[in-house]
């Protein structure tokens, strides 16, 4: 079987992906970036091809239509939490990829929404994914199937299962979002892969809308301890969070745009993602592990216990990279000029140059903490500039004033750090 498969890059999509090829399928990876899906999978560059596309752009029935070319059934594993474009990338463009799908023959579509995706949700995420899901369900011209899982987990992670880990991680105590009572039908992300490439096999199952998750409900509080325990850390005692001052870090992680915590998965979290996962495990045939047996069949390593010790370590360096340009740009707007005099004497400058060579430092180190803030461009690009600026900075006041190297304070040693932290950020900038 030809299977178009969307999202292959992301948590879900690659399990996907990777169950799919060891049954035999050939692979088309519908993505943004058809290089980077191509390193994924090394091993079967026979099975897999790659094909460039954009789910917020590509709404447009045409646009698919040739791109479906000798496909036999389509996996969409695509979403966004947050951001522009969220309608096209869960509802728009998908429409538009099923009726291509209807006009050329290729019935079996399987669509991976979410549990919890509904209008009551209150978010921009369950809205559009409810939207998409009422529209499949309209199309008697498709065999479709619908999955809404439950919380889907791994020995790796992301997203909301980063966060729990995270939360697990912290030092002196586990940290929960209200009283913890949140309830999940978890789900290894192994056992979703499998159970998807089940229902490729089985064309009897047809317009069915299933709530995958195993074979227990556990609370978020249940489920944050086991994951303490898992990463080997020692017990600690529970701090209840409220939920008001969760909202407000939401809020701001918002406004930031990539914040550890988001409103949209706080809501998220309130409305319930628990789903009934007893329909489809008595349909799937293949067997579901318990939570616990799952941790205790992958034990964790140092790469797990490290990111959960830093998951709310890195929002704060760089909020610190942030606030280091932001204010001394800010406070050399309110310097004397004449604070450049070495620097303009070094460059030889005439004096009337002191105003114009502060300002444009200034500038410099404001437009670096916005590209921070906003995530502006890649982040070894950020990066090196951020580390060209700082050893500009230190090369010039070396040959100016090489005794600032040797003052008390350190004014020049404290680059040496910063250069670190510098490096440090943009290595951790990817999370998928």
């Amino acid at each position: 079987m030809r299977i178009l498969l969307l999202g292959g890059t992301g948590f879900i999509g690659r399990h996907v992906a990777a169950r799919l090829l060891s049954e035999g399928h050939a692979l088309v990876l519908a993505v943004k970036e058809p290089e980077r899906a191509r390193r994924r999978f090394p091993q079967a560059e026979a099975q897999v091809e790659t094909m460039a596309i954009d789910l917020a752009r590509d709404t447009d029935p045409a646009a698919w239509l040739p791109r479906l070319a000798g496909i036999d059934a389509v996996v969409n594993a695509a979403g966004l939490l947050r951001g522009a474009g969220i309608d096209a990338v869960h509802r728009d463009g998908p429409a538009a990829l099923y009726t291509a799908c209807a006009r050329l023959g290729v019935r079996r579509v399987i669509h991976i929404s979410a549990a919890g995706a509904d209008d009551a949700a209150g978010t921009d995420y369950a809205r559009s994914k409810a939207a998409a899901e009422a529209w499949l369900r309209g199309r008697d011209d498709l065999d479709w199937l619908i999955l809404r899982p439950s919380l889907v987990y791994h020995q790796g992670s992301y997203g909301g299962t980063s966060l729990m880990r995270g939360l697990a991680g912290l030092p002196g105590c586990v940290a929960l979002p209200g009283d913890g009572a949140m309830a999940f039908h978890p789900i290894h992300a192994e056992d979703l892969a499998a159970g998807i490439a089940e229902c490729l096999q089985r064309p009897a199952l047809r317009h069915r809308v299933f709530e995958p998750g195993g074979p227990e409900r556990l609370s978020l509080r249940e489920m944050v301890l086991a994951w303490r325990a898992w990463l080997d850390l020692p017990p600690a005692p529970v701090l209840c969070l409220p939920m008001r001052l969760l909202h407000l870090a939401g809020w701001l992680g918002d406004r930031l745009g990539s914040g550890p915590i988001s409103q949209t998965s706080l809501r998220q979290l309130q409305h319930g993602a628990a789903g009934d996962a007893s329909t489809w495990l008595q349909t799937i045939q293949h067997p579901h592990l318990r939570f616990a047996d799952a941790l205790a069949l992958q034990p964790s390593h140092t790469a797990e216990r490290w990111q959960a010790r830093l998951y709310f370590l890195r929002p704060l360096a760089r909020a610190a990279l942030v606030l280091l340009w932001l204010l001394s740009g800010l406070i050399g707007l309110l310097a004397e000029p004449s604070a450049t005099a070495p620097v303009r004497a070094l460059l030889g400058l005439p004096e009337v140059a002191h105003a114009p060579l502060l300002y444009a430092f200034c500038v410099l180190d404001i437009g670096l903490a916005l590209a921070l803030l906003r995530r502006w461009g890649d982040a070894f690009a950020r990066a090196a500039m951020q580390a060209a600026v700082v050893l500009g900075y230190s090369l010039v006041l070396s040959i100016a004033q090489p005794d600032l190297w040797l003052e008390p304070l350190g004014p020049l040693l404290k680059n040496l750090p910063i250069l670190v932290l510098i490096l440090v950020d943009a290595a951790w900038e990817e999370d998928r």
